[in-house]
């Protein structure tokens, strides 16, 4: 069984369509990074799945019943963008409210919050929290009552490097735990370790999914291979180039090639037996890159569909 299962969804505002034949599942134990523009139709993939909203047409199932089951959302957390809190409350006491609301365990209120690295904050006032504070309690927030379904729109947004780190670290425990996590971010950089797959939405239209692996071999983007160190490293500037590479030069007796993703373990061996480098880079393309590539595909057909 899928934890999150859409097929064929379309979802209309009035007269102006946001999801348009959408269909998307998430395993059981898997983490799906959701990613796409401001409009893409990322806000209202999660209200389907919070059962917020109803589809059109199509279906959504969550942990295969509908998504407004009410077994459904006991199962569940959601950390929305933007955090709201009663401000007068601590932080502890916010905790100890939503627990109720959800029915949880309030003796987990002192774990998640020295999980989220608020123990030391949790009897100050929200008001007095910084937006990476409230962030963090919104994470605590989300995660009780040990959810098997987590959904993060943007969980990134507020918090420094260190905190952005030990969220990815709770991420990977909690999927090591078996939770399922889709995962909403504009903030591409650090994310890629952290998914299973990675799903790339454009005015309102799924344009790929997949590991990143398989979007690579999608895109057939180019693989940067950096040899440094090189002894005559202009001799081998222009063998390369001879070879038909597209090859520049580095400082420091340094090389870059480029190739094709199935040329680049050929490519390896070649330098590593002929050129005798002192060290190699390999530089694949990256989920951003990806996401341009994606991203410029689906102009590129909406501006295609326009001439039609």
């Amino acid at each position: 069984m899928n934890a999150v299962q859409l097929e064929g969804v379309q979802q209309h505002y009035g007269k102006t369509q946001v999801l348009k034949d959408f269909s998307l599942n998430l395993k059981e134990g898997e983490v799906l990074g959701l990613f796409g523009h401001n409009g893409a139709g990322k806000t209202t993939s999660m209200r389907l799945i919070l059962g917020l909203l109803q589809p059109t047409e199509g279906s959504v199932k969550v942990l295969g019943m509908e998504a407004r089951d009410p077994e459904v959302r006991r199962q569940l957390g959601y950390l929305p963008e933007n955090v709201m809190f009663y401000p007068q409350l601590t932080g502890r006491e916010t905790l100890i409210h939503f627990a109720r609301l959800k029915n949880a365990d309030a003796r987990q209120v002192e774990e998640l919050l020295s999980q989220v690295g608020l123990q030391h904050a949790a009897n100050r006032r929200v008001k007095t929290y910084s937006k990476g504070m409230r962030q963090r309690l919104g994470l605590a927030q989300a995660l009780l009552g040990n959810p098997r379904l987590l959904l993060l729109d943007e969980p990134t947004v507020g918090l420094d490097p260190i905190a952005t780190q030990d969220l990815y670290v709770l991420i990977d425990r909690l999927r090591q735990g078996g939770t399922s996590v889709i995962l909403c971010s504009h903030v591409l950089p650090g994310v890629e370790p952290h998914i299973d797959r990675a799903a790339i939405l454009a005015q309102g239209r799924l344009q790929s999914v997949g590991t990143l692996s398989e979007l690579r071999g999608q895109a057939e983007l180019p693989t940067r291979i950096r040899a440094l160190g090189l002894e005559q490293r202009d001799h081998w500037l222009q063998h390369w180039t001879n070879a038909g590479y597209a090859a520049r030069p580095l400082s420091l007796n340094g090389l870059e090639i480029t190739t094709r993703a199935d040329d680049k373990i050929t490519l390896v061996r070649s330098l590593l037996s002929q050129a005798d480098p002192a060290d190699l880079e390999i530089q694949q393309p990256s989920l951003e890159d990806l996401y341009r590539y994606f991203m410029e595909q689906a102009h590129a057909q909406q501006a295609e569909g326009a001439r039609v």
